[in-house]
Order: structure tokens, then sequence, then C-alpha cells
């Protein structure tokens, strides 16, 4: 398969400026590296790459002082930080480049949210733009496919995801031991990292139950009292999980209507193949029960990968009743409101009446099979 390019690469590119820090985060494996490289050899200045997990990087920036950096970036346009959230103090040591050394441009990648916004995030406040790097969208994987290829892979995509190096990969028996290997080699461990957590036996029971529970209204205190744990011990362990890119959050759409579910949330994964792999869930879609789940957390996806990519500054919510009234997918954006419910089968419903009455100027549109590469 030829190389895929990045949607993301070309305003990554846009934004870099001279003693400004451009932050690229997203999961391992999705392909920070490999774009941060293009980046950095397509660029016209010169340039110095480092990677924050080797030894010889943290030796260089460990000496924090303005007249070391300057000698070490002498003639230096562009400064790369690969795994950047590996080096103590490099909010500190990336304000200090960028206030200090002239000219310099900086990028740095990072696996989670947490380390590089907590060790980058307020010394960079108004010096810095971030950027949110997904496995592949099917926009990105189209550059490669025909649309009778996309329609044929479709299955492929909702039961094995979409991280680059699966897309690439010919066979379902490795894409399966290749997504196994990420859920235990990388991941778990990515989130044990952070917070010094102890238990992961709890953290894999936990992402275990939200797996099951795709596309469902998630309790807490449920959650809670099926792990022998509190209420905010899984709020604060869910946190952990978006901020390392595993999952994320959908919150309820409201104008406040009492008839309105107001605080409801509901969980998905950031890919369908990293949460089959934790349930060990990799059978044919004609032998499943949770193909409506599959497909509504890959078109969501997909429509936030959109999001990022192209940088649409659109909110995502879904909208219930409490009569059970119920809608996928709200975005909110700039240019209205739009509701999409996701149906694998035929079925074409109508809006239900409470919204239509709420929300008259909405538009609302059913997304299946036959209809679905428009939206993504």
């Amino acid at each position: 398969m030829e190389a895929i390019n990045r949607i993301l690469q070309e305003r990554i590119t846009a934004r870099i400026a001279p003693n400004k820090a451009v932050l690229i985060f997203g999961a391992r494996r999705v392909g920070k590296t490999m774009m941060m490289r293009s980046i950095v050899e397509n660029y016209a200045g010169r340039t110095m790459m480092l990677n924050g997990e080797d030894y010889d990087t943290l030796a260089l920036l460990e000496n924090r002082t303005v007249a070391n950096y300057r000698h070490l970036l002498e003639g230096i346009d562009l400064l790369a930080i690969d795994e950047a959230q590996n080096i103590p103090q490099i909010g500190s040591i990336l304000k200090l480049i960028v206030d200090e050394i002239p000219g310099v441009s900086v990028l740095a990648s990072g696996s989670s949210s947490f380390d590089l916004l907590n060790k980058t995030g307020e010394p960079l406040v108004g010096r810095s733009t971030q950027f949110l790097l997904t496995p592949f969208s099917q926009r990105e994987i189209a550059q490669t496919e025909t649309a009778l290829e996309t329609r044929q892979n479709l299955e492929s995509r909702l039961i094995y995801g979409s991280y680059p190096e699966v897309v690439m990969l010919d066979n379902y028996e490795r894409k399966t031991d290749y997504l196994r290997d990420i859920v235990g080699a990388y991941l778990l461990k990515d989130i044990l990292a952070i917070d010094g957590l102890k238990n992961s036996g709890k953290m894999r029971d936990l992402l275990r139950l939200v797996a099951f529970q795709l596309g469902s209204v998630v309790s807490y205190e449920e959650l809670g009292r099926q792990l022998g744990m509190s209420k905010t011990t899984v709020e604060k362990y869910l946190d952990l999980l978006e901020k390392v890119f595993v999952v994320y959050r959908l919150g309820t759409y409201s104008c406040n209507l009492r008839k309105e579910v107001t605080k409801a949330g509901k969980w998905y994964f950031y890919d369908n193949g990293i949460r089959n792999a934790i349930i060990g869930a990799f059978s044919p879609l004609s032998m499943r029960q949770d193909v409506g789940a599959l497909w509504e957390n890959y078109l969501i996806g997909e429509r936030r990968k959109a999001n990022f990519n192209e940088g649409l500054h659109k909110e995502f919510y879904f909208w219930r009743t409490y009569d059970k009234q119920e809608i996928d997918l709200i975005e909110e954006s700039p240019n209205g409101l739009s509701a999409l419910e996701f149906k694998w089968g035929s079925k074409i419903p109508t809006a239900p009446k409470a919204f239509q009455e709420a929300y008259p100027h909405a538009v609302f549109q059913v997304v299946n099979r036959d209809n679905y590469l428009e939206f993504v």
C-alpha cells in the first residue's frame, strides 16, 4: 500500500513560526513520529530532531540555562522533540527556548495530554498551538482506495479499526496480534505511568465494562459497584483514559426542557480495533450482537476526526429525553445544529417529535451504509 498523507500535516506546518511552539497530541502508534519526520524533512530551514525517550536528549536539555540552549540551538531554525512528555520540566524548557532564543520554532509531540499539558500548559499559555492526531480517517485512507474497496473494507474498519499499521497489514490474524500488542504493551503502560497507578487490573476491568456499554449511557455509581471502587475513583480513571486518547465522553445536548436528560454521559473509543481488542472480540459482523454499537462508534469517530483534521470548531453531544426518545449525535457548529441518527440496517426513522418541536431549525439526517461515505 502506498503512503498515506496526513490531512493535519499541512495545517501544522502552516502554524510553525519563530518563537512559538506547536504541540501534537495523540495515542501511541497513530503516526506522530512519521508525520513529524516528514514535516522536518520538508522544512526549509535548519532543523534538529530529538527524542524524549533518549538519554542523550535528556542530558542535552538537563542544564536549564539560556546559555546552554543558545549553544545547543545555534543556527537552528526548527527544534522538533518527539515523545516530549518524557522530559522532566519540559514546559519550563520549552518556555525558556521560545522566550529567549530568537528565531527558533518548536515542534513537540506526546502520547498523553495529561503529561504534556501538565508540563507545558501554564508556561506556554499564548505561546503554543495544539493539534490532535488520531488513527487514520476514512478521508485519508481514501487516497489509496477506490470507492468499491472502501465498501469492501468497511467490515474490517468496524472490527479492526484504523490505526496506521493495522490498515497496512494484509491479513486479519496479523491485525489481531498487532492490536493485542498495542493494548498490552503500550496502552495500559501509558495509563499506569501517568498517575503512578498501581492497580492495572482494575483499570483493565473498567475498560472492559465501558467497552461492553459502548453507545449506552454510563452510570459511574453502577460501574463503581461492579468494580468495588468509589464513584470518584471511576471518574478519575475515566479521566485518565481520556487523557491518553483511548476513550472520550459525549455529554447530553439540552436547552433545559423538562423532558430532556441533562447529566448523563456516553463513552466511546477513539478506535474500534482498540475497543474490540480490550474485550477480545474479533469475530465477523454476521456473528455479532454489537454491530449497531460498532457502527455508531465508527461514524462518531469519523465525524470527530474531520473536526480535528480540518479545524471545524464543532461541539458533539447526544440527545435524550426521560421517555427514551433519543438521537445518536448532535453537532453544534457556527453554521447551526445537525442531528444524526446512525442505522446499520436500511430503516429510515424520522426525528423524534419532542426534538422537532424544541429545535425546529436543526437539520436531521439518517446515516446508513448507503449514504455514509458522504458523511465521513
